[in-house]
């Protein structure tokens, strides 16, 4: 059903766009093409959508300080996920950056930002990157961007009304790049992504109670911010709903396991 709604939204869309343009030649032809991209965005492939990922996760990467080497960050980001860094298909980096944030993307790039980690235990650092890498797997993280591109194509097709027919502009990767960063998943996907990375966890020999302890310390900052995080803390909330409920079932999960609750500052590893 969903690849047949995609083509179907994009030929809409440039219908409306046709009505409203007034249907001069100039316009017209500009919004073919953008018509052409919302049909193209609808049947990406997944070679394709490889490549736009590799393109924007290596402009990042440019744009931000990463922790390397021996530097405090890095060596704690190893101590952490160690296990699972760089195998699976998993890369994990840290941004070098106050905010209080994390992100993947389809290719299994996760980025974590240093300001994150500054609130964070580590047990807590690995519930979220865990999470993040549930996402990855379970390919929530590859239909996203592919919405996100239907979405700036879209944009562009309204853009051609006005005489803009640029395949690729500058603001359309802006767009597309905000859009990974901030993706929001559905209420059934954060819990198949829980679930995914709390028995990910357990197969590389990671206690799996950093699930639950990562989301009690986003209550704990949710309730710091008087119910009304901002910033990059509020953009790690949007797309982490009902903390309760998976508080719930991930602690539920690790005592019916036999895990022992890590004290505070404790290691990761079983």
């Amino acid at each position: 059903m969903r690849k047949l709604f995609l083509p179907l939204m994009a030929m809409v869309a440039v219908a409306v766009a046709v009505l409203n343009s007034g249907c001069n030649a100039a316009m017209t032809q500009g919004l073919v093409s953008a018509g052409n991209k919302l049909l193209q965005a609808s049947a990406i492939t997944d070679a394709q959508i490889e490549a736009y990922v590799s393109d924007f996760i290596r402009q990042m990467d440019a744009q931000n300080t990463i922790a390397t080497g021996n530097d405090p960050y890095n060596v704690r980001l190893q101590r952490i996920a160690g296990p699972i860094n760089n195998r699976d298909g998993i890369n994990i980096k840290v941004y070098k950056t106050p905010d209080v944030n994390a992100f993947a993307v389809a290719d299994g790039s996760i980025r974590v930002y240093s300001g994150l980690m500054d609130v964070m235990s580590d047990e807590e650092v690995l519930g979220v990157i865990g999470h993040e890498i549930g996402h990855v797997k379970l390919n929530h993280t590859r239909r996203a961007f592919q919405d996100a591109i239907i979405a700036s194509a879209v944009i562009d097709a309204a853009g051609a009304v006005a005489g803009s027919t640029s395949p690729l502009s500058e603001s359309a990767f802006g767009r597309l790049a905000g859009a990974l960063k901030s993706s929001n998943f559905s209420q059934r996907q954060e819990l198949e992504a829980d679930d995914y990375a709390y028995n990910f966890l357990r197969a590389h020999g990671l206690n799996p109670w950093a699930m639950a302890l990562s989301f009690e310390k986003l209550q704990q900052m949710e309730r710091q911010a008087g119910g009304h995080p901002t910033g990059g803390l509020a953009q790690l909330f949007s797309t982490h709903p009902d903390l309760d409920l998976r508080i719930r079932r991930m602690t539920e999960r690790a005592i019916g396991d036999g895990y022992p609750k890590p004290a505070p500052g404790g290691s990761t590893r079983l």
